[in-house]
């Protein structure tokens, strides 16, 4: 082989495939000395080595020289050039594992090639892919072929003779690189992000100080019109950033990382890491947050055990321990009192403290100090046990409720279905009632008249012996028209009891020239019907 070409070949595939040049010759001398122990044996002591600088090849085969060419034939170079394909491949892997890896957290940009079953794949470079799983896409986004994404690097490991690189937009790494891109002052070091809590897709709690007096470092990641802080929210699918100042005092920062909430006081439990938050009643569902999403973000920020509650509860939990603690053998109420001092506002609580902190709190021995905290771990799960009773019959309830709730509306959707589908049955039974209601009325109107029939009897009776029960019997209808309280000013009624004085008159003078009399009982029916008329 022409010492110049092969110097020419290491030079290429060192440009190519971003392997090192020593790497490549020490390659080739390997695959040469496979290659001769195919013709020698394999306990021949074979040795090949090439010049650096010239490119010329010398071997050696249990001290003696040997001529490649002639030695390794048409066999030993095919077998050669696949060593050195193989061992190229090996080498190019480790380097590009080697280089991602040094990229891990850091951010990285490419084209969409597809996606398929939640995954993406994103061609980095030309030569490089990488996956952008599922899990690691923020919820509610979707990806596009040839579409260009940023994200950053989560991990690198080899897969045979591959190099798999995931990527993520999930981790807060992502935020602070966008962060750096987007905020100059961030990547000259004048403002630098402390802390940052992510809930993807949701909500990111940023804590950020800058070095320089001069420069307001919320003012400065907000941007004029929050334009800065714009292009990262775009960035991360509308996800709502809050942007709080650093502290090194948790009594300050507490309060910066709960904001828009307004606090009245923070109570710092040092020995269980707690951080008891006050607040106004009507500062309380918004210092928690919806599902308790702020003061969990505020939690990890601060890297506090943040309880939020107001005064009222605070007293009522303080004065609830101190009592269940005193309840407890070998404990007094001077250590109960220090004990909810330090924090401990449960059995729970109290079932976690090291025996040592115990003791040294009420000169406690050993094994009073276990004691304790073995009941107080019994009284946890009994305390516990009884919770999970109460959740297992409340959601038992809860369905019991949803059951009946649904066999409800199945039953008045079935109604409503039948009623739509037979029309006819309804306007039947619409017909039914109207006529039941029709014949109620002419029975109504019957009975009067059986009534005057009878009183027609009665009459014709008494007219051989005329007396003052005829009169009497004559102005009774007169009487009942003007007895209506609600109707009797009025004018129908006028005219209804003028209609039955005019009956009552002819009733007379047909009795008188002996012809049949009309009763009184007709002109009262009849006066009835006028006044139900007018009255509709």
């Amino acid at each position: 082989m022409d010492p110049k070409v092969l110097l020419q070949l290491v030079e290429s595939l060192r440009l190519e495939k971003n392997i090192g040049k020593e790497l490549v010759f020490s390659t080739i001398e390997s695959a040469l000395e496979s290659a001769a122990k195919k013709h020698y044996g394999e306990d021949a002591v074979i040795n090949f080595d090439i010049d650096r600088e010239s490119g010329a090849i010398t071997g050696s085969c249990d001290g003696e020289p040997l001529d490649f060419e002639e030695t390794i034939g048409r066999i030993g170079a095919q077998t050669a050039k696949q060593v050195i394909i193989q061992k190229v491949r090996e080498a190019e892997r480790d380097s590009l594992l080697e280089e991602y890896q040094a990229m891990i957290g850091q951010m990285v940009s490419g084209v969409v090639q597809r996606a398929e079953g939640g995954a993406t794949t994103v061609q980095i470079t030309n030569t490089v892919e990488a996956i952008l799983p599922r899990s690691e896409q923020i919820p509610g986004e979707t990806h596009h072929a040839n579409e260009r994404v940023r994200a950053v690097v989560y991990e690198v490991r080899p897969q045979g003779a591959r190099v798999k690189i995931v990527l993520s937009r999930t981790r807060p790494q992502f935020v602070q690189r966008l962060f750096e891109q987007e905020i100059p002052e961030i990547a000259d070091g004048v403002i630098s992000v402390n802390a940052m809590a992510r809930e993807p897709g949701y909500r990111t709690k940023v804590a950020v100080s800058s070095t320089d007096q001069r420069v307001d470092c919320v003012g400065a990641c907000v941007g004029v019109r929050g334009n800065r802080i714009k292009n990262i929210v775009d960035e991360l699918a509308g996800e709502r950033i809050d942007i709080v100042r650093w502290n090194d005092d948790p009594q300050v920062l507490i309060p910066n990382a709960l904001q828009p909430a307004e606090v009245d006081e923070v109570i710092l439990c040092q020995m269980m890491g707690r951080a008891i938050v006050l607040v106004r009643e009507d500062q309380l569902s918004l210092a928690i947050g919806r599902r308790g999403q702020n003061v969990r973000l505020a939690s990890k920020l601060c890297v506090w055990d943040i309880e939020i509650m107001t005064q009222e509860e605070l007293e009522e939990q303080i004065d609830r321990a101190v009592t269940g603690f005193s309840a407890l053998e070998f404990v007094t109420e001077d250590l109960a009192n220090r004990l909810v001092g330090e924090g401990y506002l449960s059995y729970d609580d109290l079932s976690v403290i090291e025996p040592t902190d115990l003791i040294a709190m009420g000169e406690l021995t050993e094994e009073q100090a276990d004691a304790i905290v073995e009941e107080a771990e019994r009284r946890a799960m009994e305390a516990e046990e009884a919770a999970a009773a109460e959740r297992r019959r409340q959601r038992e309830q809860d369905r019991i409720a949803a059951a009946d709730k649904a066999e409800q509306e199945a039953e008045a959707a079935a109604k409503a279905a039948s009623g739509e589908t037979e029309p006819g049955e309804t306007e039947s039974g619409e017909t039914e009632s109207g006529e039941t209601a029709v014949a109620s009325e002419s029975s109504a109107e019957a009975e009067p008249s059986e009534e005057a029939a009878s009183q027609e009897t009665a009459d014709s009776d008494s007219t051989e012996k005329p007396d003052s029960s005829d009169a009497s019997d004559q102005t009774q209808p007169l009487e009942a028209a003007q007895a209506q309280p609600s109707e009797a000013g009025s004018p129908e009624v006028a005219a209804a009891a003028e209609t039955t004085n005019s009956d009552t008159t002819s009733s007379d003078t047909e009795s008188a020239d002996g012809e049949t009399p009309v009763s009184g009982a007709d002109a009262d029916a009849e006066s009835s019907e006028t006044q139900k008329t007018s009255s509709d």
